[in-house]
């Protein structure tokens, strides 16, 4: 796993990509693949509602399972390293002892024939999911559980992972990514390891036209607009934003107010705050 730079037809152009020699299978399991209709940012009215979405290279959408306890106590063997377009990490294609196959997250430096199984209480291996409360404490954990029998929810992108730090009566404390240790039910499910393609954030996209295939559109400055249009705009070229705090297009505070609710019911599971951004 690395980075690769790619040839570029001018010196400006300083693109790099993931190496993904890795990878072992071109075409997605047909099985395990869907379709999703494209909003481009609209709601059911056809207003924009998501700014900057639309266009980009079709997708097809992989089915992946986040919960794996339908597959409770049968072994399963990796088959393929896939990519997926609508994710950061790679994906596994497991098959299973009783002939099933599914989608799973990647860890890294998980291997074609590696042999993994979702259990209660398991061998603590890369790329198995037990019980979060039959994990030591000090391993590295991800696609973790929060909601008994929802399947993995938190840490899912690209070279995260937490750590379990302490085993207390019904509760395991967790260390996210971003620094916050959060109360977890000991029944809830967690994977051993570190997410897939940890050199994704390394990536330089290097030309806006390889951001437009991935599905984005031009942002302009609220600066750049005209004082009708954002509360940034208007003055004589780029004035500086004559306020206290930078603002959303509609009045509202941005970049780093808190928008979290106070009286948010996950709130007594929280046992330290995340740490703040530099």
């Amino acid at each position: 796993m690395g980075i690769v730079k790619k040839r570029t037809s001018t010196a400006g152009q300083k693109m790099t990509d993931i190496d993904r020699s890795v990878l072992t299978k071109k075409k997605p399991e047909k099985s395990l693949i869907t379709t999703k209709k494209r909003t481009s940012g609209r709601n059911s009215q056809g207003r924009i509602t998501v700014r900057h979405r639309g266009g980009g290279a079709k997708r097809k959408l992989r089915i992946v399972d986040f919960n794996r306890t339908t597959k409770l106590d049968i072994n399963g063997t990796v088959k393929a390293i896939e990519y997926d377009p609508g994710r950061s990490a790679f994906l596994a294609l497991i098959f299973y002892s009783n002939g099933e196959k599914s989608y799973i997250l990647a860890s890294e430096n998980m291997k074609i024939g590696d042999e993994i199984i979702c259990s209660e209480k398991t061998k603590i291996k890369n790329g198995n999911r037990l019980k979060i409360g039959n994990i030591p404490t000090g391993f590295q954990i991800y696609n973790v559980e929060i909601s008994i029998g929802k399947g993995g929810q938190m840490i899912r992108s690209a070279g995260s992972s937490g750590k379990v730090v302490s085993q207390d009566g019904d509760i395991t404390q967790v260390e996210f990514p971003s620094g916050e240790v959060r109360k977890v039910l000991k029944n809830c499910f967690a994977t051993i390891g570190t997410v897939s393609n940890s050199d994704h954030m390394n990536v330089r996209i290097g030309k806006a036209g390889r951001k437009r295939k991935m599905g984005w559109r031009p942002t302009v400055l609220g600066k750049s607009m005209n004082a009708a249009d954002h509360p940034h705009g208007g003055g004589e070229g780029h004035s500086p934003i004559g306020m206290k705090s930078p603002k959303t297009p509609w009045g509202q505070v941005a970049l780093g107010k808190k928008t979290r609710k106070l009286k948010k019911y996950s709130n007594k599971l929280i046992v330290k705050r995340r740490k703040k951004k530099r």
